[in-house]
């Protein structure tokens, strides 16, 4: 288990040059790559023929800790910051993992540290840190409204002690390889709220007891392999006490998740574009055309070396989101602009080792193709890139809201 002490994430102002705990950044990186190694991109090539969870993964990292990174120590975590949670998802990224696969927990969890209840917290951040429940799934996305989350149609009246649940989600991932999901939900009516943001209420849905009894959920086949799944809600009970802060403030609580998903999300992005640039960089260096290796040809170089540059441009700005998140400081503007150029640097580099590759790279075994898919996906989700130049053109740039 990952333990940290003596250390004290993001202490200076946001003014100033934050640096980085160089030394546990490099042996956490170190040990990440070296449990990474045990899952090669064999195993990972299987999995998405399959359309397979990679189950054995996901139990490996669980159990070396990584997964309760972001857990405080007094519940079985490790107490490390998201610069520290982000750097774990990177190197997976980075080793030709899939980190979507178990990201969700990370983030996921600070709904519950930071608002649900003594008991909620004492009773199940302990059994997710240890693996004993998983908290992988997070419902709010549907089918008529997308990202207008406030518009929601998803219903939950309260019945007594209990809330009985109506609607349906889309594109929610890792249901079926989960213990417990998070629902987002109306608890107001729209039209009797004086904010439309107001209304919305978290609740802790246990989907041992919930699918087959008023939850249904149905896999959906897409490009990459995601696990993502629609889920009907046709009377679902859920427990008062299953409800996470109080009612009607939701969307407040997902508010609050918002940046470090997209910090998390960053660094996936800045992982999958360090590995194409690696890989891109060995091909051009070996494949010989012509008497000469293709990396020595300036139409080949010069893209390798601007996507580099990008990535690294990139990091650069999670870094920065990562210490004024870990500080306590706001960093709305950093997270998002995080997540919008790494993902842009690592769609660009996914597209120059594509070309390096030429035909190769469309062949399964050399596993370009795969890794292609799944960077493709952070152009968007969780969140669009056109979503975020309009956070920043509104929030940063003082323009007129555009919707």
């Amino acid at each position: 288990m990952w333990r940290v002490t003596g250390l004290q994430a993001g202490a200076g102002p946001p003014d100033e040059i934050l640096v980085t705990n160089t030394e546990l950044h490099t042996d956490l990186r170190t040990a990440v790559r070296e449990l990474c190694a045990r899952f090669p991109d064999s195993y990972w090539r299987e999995l998405d023929a399959q359309e397979a969870y990679p189950e054995e993964f996901v139990r490996t990292l669980t159990e070396a800790g990584y997964l309760a990174a972001l857990i405080p120590e007094e519940f079985g975590g490790s107490g490390l910051g998201i610069a520290e949670a982000s750097i774990i998802l990177e190197e997976v990224n980075r080793s030709g993992g899939n980190s979507a696969a178990c990201h969700a927990q990370l983030y996921i969890m600070g709904t519950l540290l930071r608002h649900g209840s003594e008991a909620q917290r004492r009773y199940y951040l302990p059994k997710i840190a240890s693996g004993e429940l998983r908290l992988q799934a997070f419902a709010v996305t549907e089918p008529t409204t997308g990202t207008d989350t406030t518009q929601m149609k998803t219903i939950a009246v309260r019945r007594g002690d209990r809330y009985v649940v109506n609607g349906q989600k889309v594109w929610i991932s890792r249901v079926e390889h989960s213990d417990l999901m998070l629902l987002v939900a109306r608890t107001t009516p729209l039209e009797e709220v004086k904010k439309r943001s107001e209304g919305l209420s978290v609740f802790l849905v246990d989907l041992g007891e919930a699918i087959g009894n008023g939850m249904t959920v149905r896999p959906i086949r897409a490009m990459i392999n995601h696990a993502s799944t629609e889920v009907f809600f046709d009377n679902l009970e859920v427990p008062v006490e299953n409800r996470v802060g109080d009612e009607g403030q939701g969307f407040r609580y997902l508010l609050d998740g918002l940046n470090a998903e997209r910090i998390l999300i960053a660094a996936e992005c800045v992982g999958d574009g360090r590995w194409f640039v690696e890989r891109a960089s060995r091909y051009a260096r070996d494949r010989v055309v012509f008497g000469r290796p293709i990396g020595q040809n300036q139409g080949i170089q010069f893209p390798i070396a601007r996507a580099h540059v990008n990535i690294e441009a990139a990091d650069l700005m999670r870094i920065r989101a990562a210490e004024l998140f870990d500080g306590g400081h706001p960093c709305g503007a950093e997270a998002n602009m995080a997540k919008l150029l790494a993902a842009d640097a690592s769609w660009e580099a996914a597209n120059v080792t594509m070309q390096t590759y030429g035909g190769f790279g469309f062949a399964q075994e050399y596993d370009i193709e795969r890794k292609f898919r799944e960077t493709r996906l952070y152009q968007t989700a969780p969140i669009s890139t056109n979503l975020i130049l309009s956070y920043i053109g509104q929030h940063v740039l003082d323009l007129p809201r555009s919707f």
